[in-house]
């Protein structure tokens, strides 16, 4: 049985509207870095949990369970039972602790400031390296856009997403250069050309906030410096494929030589 009901919620409007910009840059040491200098620490749920969920899966492996050694079925044990209810409030209790410290963040981002950028990341990707899986996978990233694109529009706000081909950490932040190459263990962005030596994560975030100068103050779709259709909650910082209908069974031919 379902139930629909309608909720009446006041206009709010952020604390710090107009043309005030915050660019985040989500990462594995911190949770995430401003463009205003402000750095989030990331709490590591998961792996202060890994002790306690060693411990039980461990325990869960030496009890009778319902798979029998040659396959077949079989009643679990009255320990068994109780050790899968204890392992899984455990996994239970990192995800919401993971939640909670998600929701404080993006509803004060979207109650401050009037525009947030974040970044479209790959995480699919991300986590098919096993020395990165499980610290991306504890932060959280595709939540945190998830929620950052409801609550900055319920709050009067807008959210940028930049293109995940923007290179927002290899761009210097000062003179605009972008690195042909850039190790991930470079903490620090150093620029040859304008001498520019800041923090890689706050280099980021700050190519991220001066990317929401491209998107045009307007209401409704907008576009930006290279011609794209961008709105809140869009990808903004790549051009765009040229869209036509292709009948289907056809295959584009390439241009003869002259």
């Amino acid at each position: 049985m379902a139930f629909t009901c309608e909720l009446d919620r006041a206009d709010r409007a952020p604390a710090r509207p107009g043309a005030v910009v915050v660019g985040v840059n989500l990462g594995g040491k911190d949770l995430a870095v401003l463009s205003t200098g402000e750095v989030v620490a990331n709490p590591r749920h998961h792996r202060s949990a890994l002790k306690r969920l060693r411990r039980l899966n461990k325990q869960l492996a030496r009890r009778t369970g319902p798979r029998a050694p040659d396959g077949g079925r079989r009643e679990p044990s009255a320990r068994w039972t109780t050790t899968k209810a204890a392992l899984g409030t455990a996994h239970a209790r990192v995800a919401n602790q993971r939640r909670d410290g998600l929701h404080k963040l993006t509803s004060r981002l979207a109650a401050t400031w009037g525009t947030v950028v974040v970044e479209d990341l790959t995480i699919s990707g991300m986590v098919r390296n096993r020395r990165l899986a499980r610290a991306v996978s504890d932060v959280g990233m595709a939540e945190v856009r998830r929620q950052l694109s409801y609550k900055t529009g319920r709050s009067g706000g807008r959210l940028i997403v930049a293109d995940r081909w923007f290179p927002s950490s290899k761009t210097c932040s000062g003179c605009g250069v972008v690195k042909a190459k850039l190790a991930l263990s470079e903490r620090t962005y150093a620029c040859a050309e304008c001498g520019l030596a800041l923090g890689r994560d706050l280099n980021a975030a700050l190519n991220l906030a001066a990317l929401a100068a491209d998107v045009a103050q307007s209401c409704g779709e907008t576009r930006n410096a290279r011609g794209g259709a961008v709105g809140p909650g869009t990808r903004a910082g790549r051009a765009p494929a040229k869209r036509e209908p292709r009948k289907r069974g056809t295959l584009r031919r390439k241009p003869e030589a002259a």
